[in-house]
């Protein structure tokens, strides 16, 4: 079970040194990170001690970067809620499944049609 944390104990973290965020409900302490974020520290400082859920989608940010957050997690915000994040892999095996029962149609059909075809012309 993940520790529950309040808004106002992220609030706090939000000197040099000390980034906690909150990102889809979940608490992140990115302070570690903040000589390593593409984006330079500045961008986690704006951030820091707040929700930067919207902050954080506006970029457009990679898969790399949701599985770099994974370590970075240490809670969830007390009375939020976490929604599942899609990305782009998710989206391809989303995609992929229903692609896969439409090219299972597809196939049918055409066993079908090919079916027809060898009856018709006397094969069984």
């Amino acid at each position: 079970m993940s520790k529950e944390i309040s808004a106002a104990e992220v609030a706090k973290h939000n000197k040099q040194g000390d980034y906690w965020m909150i990102y889809n409900g979940e608490v992140y302490d990115v302070s570690k990170f903040a000589d390593e974020h593409p984006g330079g520290e500045e961008v986690l400082a704006d951030v820091a001690g707040t929700d930067a859920t919207e902050a954080f989608d506006d970029i457009g940010h990679s898969d790399e970067a949701h599985e770099i957050m994974i370590p970075l997690k240490i809670g969830t915000l007390q009375g939020g809620t976490v929604k599942k994040i899609e990305t782009a892999q998710s989206r391809v095996s989303e995609d992929t499944g229903s692609s896969s029962g439409f090219l299972a149609g597809v196939g049918l059909v055409i066993v079908a049609v090919l079916a027809y075809y060898l009856k018709q012309n006397g094969y069984f």
